[in-house]
């Protein structure tokens, strides 16, 4: 296997490889590597057998073929090369005609194989003319020895030698025939593996554009997203805060009125600082990616630290806040990522329940996972917003007191919690109120393995 392999390499390299040669110019080489040993053979033959004009003229052909495969294998000269070869092949096989016994010779058999080897080695252009002139100098020549039979005399010395010349003349051109057409028929199988390979290339280049294009889309919707909220989320409070200074500024108001801007003036510049936190922390994830730093944290100590920010919107609102936490639980995860989950939660709980409402904690260990419930008993989350509630699609909405949202918050909070192999759904029922659960890993080895039980869930959403 080893030595078919080598041998193959050194005919690619002696008939030029595919990247320099086109298949007409590397069948031309190899035909005139074929023809170089087949007249190596043929001139001492003809010799030997009392053809010694023959044998000059085949002598002749071998200079003249060694010229042309130099001239185009290695100087590259293949189209004059193929040209010249065409010319004198005809003149040589004419002269043979007349030198070899004419009809009763093997010189048809040459022509018929130069015939086909026109066919394989010159241009597309070119092989239509020299099929009819090939067929025509057969012809003309076979019309001369019928007419003139005195010009075209028997040169075999006896019908032994006749019966060598033809045998072995067969012979060759049957090689070269099958050796000119097997090459063609294996460079067409290579040429079309190659297109079929092309194709395919071709076809996965397209997938990948698509993919490309399907993430630019993406990535251009959260560009407008994001300029949305720049442009109008942001703003909007801002310009609630230049009213209220304006307010304070120009006009002359008595103490009471002025607390009451003041306690508005406080409201706006916490909603505001809440959008940009949203905004800036998931613009941050976006940009350098999610990348969690776990360690065991105590999940009483950091939920109190998030209780703690949000107890004055609750209170303002005079919504209960009713506390469940096991004071044991470990979990394993991000500090900063898992305050900025509760916080969205339980910000997000206060801000769709109305004055007087209710909003609970709760915690629970199923098997490896931490399961943190934030219960709220709120407008709920209507049916069509419940799809796309954890994407870019949901639109920002008003909360029960007029508080602003960003549309942000879950979004972030989804992304953060699969940095930290956990998980978050919901279930939700209009007018009646919304629960956001949270599984997280209670250690290092626990993964997110916990699947939540749908029926027990009622109507929820996965992710």
């Amino acid at each position: 296997m080893r030595s078919k392999s080598t041998l193959y390499n050194f005919w690619i390299k002696l008939s030029g490889p595919s990247a320099e040669f086109p298949l007409n110019a590397r069948i031309f080489h190899s035909v005139c590597l074929i023809s170089l040993a087949a007249l190596s053979y043929n001139v001492p033959f003809n010799y030997i057998i009392g053809l010694p004009r023959v044998a000059f003229i085949s002598l002749l052909v071998l200079f003249a073929v060694t010229i042309l495969y130099y001239n185009s294998r290695f100087r590259h000269q293949f189209g004059i090369s193929i040209l010249i070869a065409n010319i004198v092949g005809l003149l040589l096989f004419v002269v043979n005609y007349f030198l070899n016994s004419g009809l009763r010779g093997p010189t048809d058999l040459y022509f018929l194989l130069l015939l086909l080897l026109s066919i394989g080695i010159s241009p597309a252009k070119q092989y239509k003319i020299w099929i009819p002139v090939n067929i025509m100098v057969v012809l003309a020549l076979n019309v001369i020895e019928y007419h003139y039979p005195v010009t075209v005399p028997y040169t075999y010395l006896d019908r032994f030698s006749m019966f060598v010349d033809q045998m072995s003349s067969y012979v060759v051109v049957a090689v070269l025939v099958y050796i000119c057409t097997d090459y063609i028929r294996r460079s067409y199988e290579n040429e079309k593996q190659s297109a079929v390979e092309k194709s395919l290339f071709i076809a996965e280049k397209n997938q990948q554009i698509l993919k490309q294009n399907v993430e630019l889309e993406r990535i251009n919707g959260e560009k407008n997203k994001l300029m949305s909220i720049v442009a109008h989320d942001v703003r909007a409070p801002l310009a609630s805060i230049q009213n209220f200074l304006e307010l304070l500024t120009v006009y002359d108001l008595d103490e009471t009125e002025k607390l009451g801007i003041k306690r508005e003036l406080l409201n706006a510049t916490n909603d505001t600082m809440a959008l940009l936190s949203k905004l800036l922390n998931w613009s941050k994830s976006q940009l350098n990616g999610v990348s969690a730093q776990k360690e065991a944290l105590n999940l009483d100590e950091l939920l109190n630290s998030t209780l703690s920010l949000e107890k004055s919107s609750a209170t303002r609102k005079d919504i209960q806040l009713n506390y469940e936490i096991d004071p044991s639980i470990e979990i394993f995860a991000d500090r900063e990522m898992m305050q900025v989950v509760f916080r969205n939660l339980i910000g997000n709980a206060i801000k769709f329940t109305p004055e007087g409402g209710r909003v609970s904690i709760e915690s629970a260990i199923s098997g490896n996972e931490c399961i943190i419930t934030v219960r709220d008993n709120g407008i709920g989350i209507s049916p069509d917003k419940q799809a796309v509630i954890f994407s870019l699609n949901v639109q920002s909405t008003y909360g029960t007191k007029n508080e602003k949202g960003v549309g942000l918050g879950l979004l972030l909070t989804q992304e953060f919690l699969m940095a930290q192999n956990g998980k978050i759904w919901f279930e939700s029922i209009p007018s009646e109120g919304t629960s956001f659960f949270v599984s997280i890993p209670k250690n290092a080895k626990s993964g997110s393995s916990f699947e939540p039980d749908p029926l027990q869930l009622g109507t929820s959403e996965k992710l």
